[in-house]
């Protein structure tokens, strides 16, 4: 073989590489924007701008993140939204939407709306004074009037449909509010306050359907009962800080709910939509963290890194705080969210229900 045809064949072996690399992109390229609903599970730090003690904004929180900044995120770096929003190709952070100096190109790529101390139930945000899932969906829609304003309503109807998004809240509707406060327990028991929840959440759901979702991801609860904050108030066993299945039960009857109501809506799209709403599992990838926590190079799987780990969260884990020595250790980084490290391992986990939002609609 001359030198020609050698030189024409590496082109085209290169090439048709090139093209395959492309095509096997073409699911992730699809989407246009990422958009976060939830609560501190997936905050990155719209917190901040509202007048709440639900907040984050100040060492040492932010200790791994870029420049060791403290963004408002309830962790020591990055959230499992941000791995999903790198993962797919839009951006490395997904920042709050409530941030005054994002440009427009920065909003068409997607934003949270989260908030933390957020629910579905609406006492929830009522009593940390937050921003509510209604509250973030009307958001949502102030978002496209911007949008629409800047582009035009063509491109902001496609963006819109060719967006991934993802819902993160629950667990304070048990945690802060169900569990700590008397008002939902005199009227509701757990079964019927967990349905009540449900038609909040599937309202929600719905409404994002209704504004141009078209591939939506929700997460349900995580196990309650290994919470570091849940373990020291409501242990009985103060010499061991095992989970206490209890509140982890009520997370698995909830979550079987929800996957049941996800499928229920799904069936329930017209074709034509294409959209799909899929359930993802955080339950098993953290409670697999937390009983096997040397598999994933976890030395402490009970308490969080920041101060004593037992019940500092917000404002009580502090620049004063003691901290652990690596918080890549850990699996909480407070005495209610994880780690950094923990969120990858999460998101590494969940990657198969990303893929099967990804693929083209």
């Amino acid at each position: 073989m001359d030198y020609l045809s050698a030189l024409v064949l590496v082109i085209l072996f290169t090439a048709a590489a090139n093209a395959k690399l492309a095509s096997s992109s073409s699911s992730s390229s699809s989407v246009s924007a990422i958009f976060i609903f939830g609560d501190s599970t997936a905050d990155p730090g719209n917190n901040n701008y509202i007048s709440t003690y639900f907040q984050s904004n100040f060492p040492p929180y932010g200790k791994d993140f870029l420049n060791h900044t403290p963004t408002g995120r309830f962790t020591n770096g990055r959230l499992a939204n941000d791995f999903i929003s790198q993962y797919i190709g839009i951006k490395d952070y997904v920042p709050p939407y409530l941030d005054p100096t994002l440009s427009i190109q920065e909003l068409m790529t997607g934003v949270s709306f989260a908030s933390a101390g957020s629910g579905f139930d609406p006492l929830t945000p009522a009593i940390s004074s937050v921003i509510s899932m209604w509250e973030q969906l009307e958001q949502f829609r102030e978002y496209k009037a911007k949008v629409e304003a800047a582009v035009g309503k063509d491109k902001t109807k496609e963006l819109i449909n060719n967006a991934i998004y993802f819902v993160s809240a629950g667990t304070n509707d048990f945690v802060v509010n169900y569990f700590t406060m008397p008002i939902r327990r005199r009227t509701y028991t757990i079964p019927t306050y967990t349905t009540f929840l449900l038609q909040h959440a599937r309202q929600f759901f719905q409404g994002l359907l209704d504004e141009g979702g078209r591939r939506i991801g929700v997460a349900g609860l995580p196990p309650m009962g290994c919470l570091p904050v849940v373990i020291t108030l409501y242990t009985d066993n103060h010499g061991k800080r095992d989970c206490i299945d209890y509140f982890s039960s009520v997370a698995r009857n909830y979550n079987e709910m929800l996957e049941k109501q996800l499928k229920d809506m799904q069936i329930k799209q017209p074709q034509q939509s294409r959209s799909r709403i899929a359930y993802i599992d955080i339950y098993g990838p953290l409670h697999d963290m937390i009983l096997l926590g040397s598999k994933y190079d976890f030395e402490e799987v009970s308490s969080g890194c920041c101060g004593t780990g037992l019940l500092e969260a917000s404002y009580l884990c502090n620049r004063e705080s003691r901290l652990c020595s690596d918080a890549n250790k850990f699996v909480f980084w407070d005495s209610i969210h994880p780690t950094q490290r923990s969120y990858f391992v999460m998101f590494q986990s969940l990657r198969p229900v990303i893929d099967a939002l990804l693929i083209h609609h």
